[in-house]
Protein backbone atom coordinates (compact mmCIF):
# COMPACT_ATOMS: atom_id res chain seq x y z
CA UNK A 1 0.00 0.00 0.00
CA UNK A 2 1.34 3.67 -0.36
CA UNK A 3 2.74 4.86 2.06
CA UNK A 4 0.05 7.71 3.15
CA UNK A 5 -2.44 4.79 3.42
CA UNK A 6 -0.30 2.81 5.76
CA UNK A 7 0.20 5.67 7.93
CA UNK A 8 -3.55 6.19 8.18
CA UNK A 9 -4.34 2.47 8.64
CA UNK A 10 -1.66 2.12 11.67
CA UNK A 11 -2.94 5.03 13.14
CA UNK A 12 -6.52 4.15 13.34
CA UNK A 13 -5.68 0.75 14.17
CA UNK A 14 -3.69 1.77 16.61
CA UNK A 15 -6.39 4.02 18.60
CA UNK A 16 -9.13 0.91 17.61
CA UNK A 17 -7.27 -1.81 18.61
CA UNK A 18 -9.21 -4.37 21.09
CA UNK A 19 -12.18 -6.66 19.60
CA UNK A 20 -15.42 -7.10 21.62
CA UNK A 21 -17.48 -9.99 21.11
CA UNK A 22 -20.12 -9.22 23.27
CA UNK A 23 -22.56 -12.38 23.94
CA UNK A 24 -25.56 -10.27 24.32
CA UNK A 25 -27.71 -9.72 21.20
CA UNK A 26 -28.32 -6.14 22.35
CA UNK A 27 -24.74 -5.18 20.79
CA UNK A 28 -23.06 -5.29 18.34
CA UNK A 29 -19.54 -3.38 19.26
CA UNK A 30 -16.35 -3.38 20.60
CA UNK A 31 -16.48 -2.86 23.89
CA UNK A 32 -13.39 -1.41 25.66
CA UNK A 33 -12.67 0.19 22.67
CA UNK A 34 -10.67 3.50 22.59
CA UNK A 35 -12.02 6.09 19.77
CA UNK A 36 -10.01 6.33 16.40
CA UNK A 37 -8.38 10.10 15.48
CA UNK A 38 -7.65 9.05 12.23
CA UNK A 39 -10.29 8.13 9.35
CA UNK A 40 -8.33 5.27 7.61
CA UNK A 41 -8.47 5.34 3.70
CA UNK A 42 -8.33 2.27 2.01
CA UNK A 43 -5.54 0.16 1.00
CA UNK A 44 -3.45 -0.40 -2.39
CA UNK A 45 -1.14 -3.12 -3.42
CA UNK A 46 2.43 -1.37 -4.33
CA UNK A 47 4.83 -2.34 -2.19
CA UNK A 48 6.69 -5.91 -3.09
CA UNK A 49 7.33 -8.25 -0.05
CA UNK A 50 11.16 -9.89 0.57
CA UNK A 51 12.82 -11.25 -2.86
CA UNK A 52 11.85 -14.79 -2.09
CA UNK A 53 8.73 -14.90 -0.54
CA UNK A 54 4.93 -15.65 -2.13
CA UNK A 55 4.22 -12.79 -4.93
CA UNK A 56 1.80 -10.42 -3.80
CA UNK A 57 -1.88 -10.67 -4.88
CA UNK A 58 -3.94 -7.91 -6.71
CA UNK A 59 -6.16 -6.24 -4.84
CA UNK A 60 -9.92 -8.33 -4.34
CA UNK A 61 -12.29 -7.75 -1.39
CA UNK A 62 -12.85 -11.72 0.34
CA UNK A 63 -16.01 -13.05 0.09
CA UNK A 64 -15.67 -16.48 1.76
CA UNK A 65 -13.27 -17.79 4.49
CA UNK A 66 -12.24 -21.55 4.98
CA UNK A 67 -10.10 -23.02 7.65
CA UNK A 68 -10.66 -27.28 7.33
CA UNK A 69 -8.58 -27.91 10.27
CA UNK A 70 -11.93 -26.42 12.37
CA UNK A 71 -14.60 -26.62 10.03
CA UNK A 72 -14.89 -23.22 9.25
CA UNK A 73 -16.84 -22.46 5.90
CA UNK A 74 -18.16 -19.41 6.11
CA UNK A 75 -19.16 -15.78 3.72
CA UNK A 76 -17.42 -12.36 4.75
CA UNK A 77 -18.84 -9.14 5.26
CA UNK A 78 -17.18 -5.95 5.20
CA UNK A 79 -16.47 -4.13 8.46
CA UNK A 80 -15.49 -0.43 8.86
CA UNK A 81 -15.77 1.94 12.04
CA UNK A 82 -18.59 2.71 14.27
CA UNK A 83 -19.86 6.30 14.43
CA UNK A 84 -18.51 6.00 17.97
CA UNK A 85 -14.38 5.77 16.38
CA UNK A 86 -14.42 1.90 17.12
CA UNK A 87 -13.99 -1.43 15.12
CA UNK A 88 -16.99 -2.93 14.09
CA UNK A 89 -17.83 -6.54 14.46
CA UNK A 90 -19.60 -8.74 12.42
CA UNK A 91 -23.86 -8.50 14.19
CA UNK A 92 -24.77 -10.96 17.12
CA UNK A 93 -27.42 -13.07 15.32
CA UNK A 94 -27.69 -16.96 13.69
CA UNK A 95 -25.52 -17.48 11.42
CA UNK A 96 -23.33 -14.50 11.62
CA UNK A 97 -20.20 -14.64 9.02
CA UNK A 98 -17.00 -12.88 9.47
CA UNK A 99 -15.84 -9.66 8.38
CA UNK A 100 -12.96 -8.25 6.82
CA UNK A 101 -11.74 -4.55 8.10
CA UNK A 102 -11.59 -2.89 4.92
CA UNK A 103 -9.33 -0.41 6.31
CA UNK A 104 -6.70 -2.88 5.81
CA UNK A 105 -4.87 -4.88 2.86
CA UNK A 106 -7.77 -7.43 0.90
CA UNK A 107 -5.92 -11.02 1.89
CA UNK A 108 -2.77 -11.73 -0.22
CA UNK A 109 -1.91 -7.51 -0.60
CA UNK A 110 1.11 -6.67 1.05
CA UNK A 111 0.47 -6.06 5.15
CA UNK A 112 -1.91 -7.10 8.06
CA UNK A 113 -5.32 -8.22 5.93
CA UNK A 114 -7.72 -8.71 9.52
CA UNK A 115 -10.44 -10.51 9.54
CA UNK A 116 -12.90 -10.49 12.33
CA UNK A 117 -15.63 -13.20 13.89
CA UNK A 118 -17.39 -14.10 17.10
CA UNK A 119 -16.50 -16.86 19.29
CA UNK A 120 -20.05 -17.10 20.90
CA UNK A 121 -23.20 -15.55 19.48
CA UNK A 122 -26.00 -14.89 22.56
CA UNK A 123 -28.64 -17.01 22.41
CA UNK A 124 -27.63 -18.27 19.29
CA UNK A 125 -25.03 -20.69 20.29
CA UNK A 126 -21.60 -20.65 18.82
CA UNK A 127 -19.92 -18.57 16.55
CA UNK A 128 -17.69 -19.19 13.21
CA UNK A 129 -14.10 -18.90 15.56
CA UNK A 130 -15.63 -20.89 18.14
CA UNK A 131 -12.38 -23.41 18.19
CA UNK A 132 -9.77 -20.56 16.19
CA UNK A 133 -7.71 -21.49 19.71
CA UNK A 134 -7.67 -24.95 18.29
CA UNK A 135 -5.46 -23.92 15.37
CA UNK A 136 -1.36 -24.50 15.10
CA UNK A 137 1.03 -23.71 13.33
CA UNK A 138 0.80 -25.15 9.42
CA UNK A 139 -2.70 -25.60 9.16
CA UNK A 140 -4.27 -23.81 6.24
CA UNK A 141 -6.40 -21.10 5.77
CA UNK A 142 -8.20 -19.91 2.39
CA UNK A 143 -9.47 -16.31 1.63
CA UNK A 144 -11.60 -16.58 -1.43
CA UNK A 145 -11.69 -13.59 -3.57
CA UNK A 146 -14.37 -11.26 -5.25
CA UNK A 147 -12.34 -11.70 -8.42
CA UNK A 148 -12.32 -15.40 -8.20
CA UNK A 149 -8.66 -16.37 -7.02
CA UNK A 150 -7.92 -17.55 -3.81
CA UNK A 151 -5.13 -16.19 -1.27
CA UNK A 152 -3.85 -19.61 0.66
CA UNK A 153 -2.16 -18.73 4.47
CA UNK A 154 -0.28 -21.00 6.83
CA UNK A 155 -0.63 -20.27 10.43
CA UNK A 156 2.60 -19.05 12.11
CA UNK A 157 1.58 -17.97 15.24
CA UNK A 158 -1.73 -18.91 17.59
CA UNK A 159 -1.88 -16.47 21.42
CA UNK A 160 -4.47 -15.86 23.63
CA UNK A 161 -4.06 -12.17 25.19
CA UNK A 162 -5.65 -10.13 27.85
CA UNK A 163 -7.85 -7.24 26.02
CA UNK A 164 -6.15 -4.81 28.07
CA UNK A 165 -2.50 -5.63 26.65
CA UNK A 166 -3.88 -6.35 23.05
CA UNK A 167 -0.69 -6.27 21.37
CA UNK A 168 -2.01 -3.83 18.78
CA UNK A 169 1.67 -3.27 17.01
CA UNK A 170 2.04 -7.33 16.10
CA UNK A 171 -1.55 -7.26 14.45
CA UNK A 172 -1.87 -3.80 12.80
CA UNK A 173 1.89 -2.79 11.97
CA UNK A 174 3.39 -2.98 8.90
CA UNK A 175 4.96 -5.66 7.41
CA UNK A 176 7.15 -6.10 4.00
CA UNK A 177 4.73 -9.45 2.75
CA UNK A 178 1.48 -10.35 2.79
CA UNK A 179 -0.26 -11.81 5.99
CA UNK A 180 -3.25 -12.20 7.64
CA UNK A 181 -5.11 -12.12 11.97
CA UNK A 182 -8.08 -13.45 12.54
CA UNK A 183 -9.48 -11.92 15.68
CA UNK A 184 -11.66 -13.58 18.32
CA UNK A 185 -12.73 -13.43 21.71
CA UNK A 186 -11.37 -15.82 24.46
CA UNK A 187 -10.16 -16.58 27.88
CA UNK A 188 -13.22 -16.45 30.90
CA UNK A 189 -16.14 -15.13 30.93
CA UNK A 190 -16.68 -12.00 32.52
CA UNK A 191 -19.90 -10.79 32.52
CA UNK A 192 -21.21 -10.38 28.86
CA UNK A 193 -18.15 -10.58 27.45
CA UNK A 194 -14.88 -12.95 27.58
CA UNK A 195 -11.73 -11.33 28.90
CA UNK A 196 -8.69 -12.24 26.42
CA UNK A 197 -8.70 -12.21 22.39
CA UNK A 198 -7.20 -14.88 20.71
CA UNK A 199 -5.40 -13.42 17.51
CA UNK A 200 -3.88 -16.23 14.77
CA UNK A 201 -1.11 -14.54 12.50
CA UNK A 202 -0.85 -16.26 9.11
CA UNK A 203 1.45 -15.94 6.33
CA UNK A 204 0.55 -15.83 2.59
CA UNK A 205 2.82 -19.27 0.95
Amino acid sequence: MTAPSRRAFATAAMASLLVGCGSQATTARPSGTATATTTPTPASASTSPKSGAPHALARSVPVRLQIPAIGVDTAVMRLGLAADGTVQVPPIEANSPAGWYKYSPTPGQVGPSVLLAHVTVGAYGDGVFRHLARLRQGDRIVARLENGTAAEFAVSTVRTVAKAHFPAKAVYGDVDRPELRLITCGGPRTGDGYRDNVVVFAALT
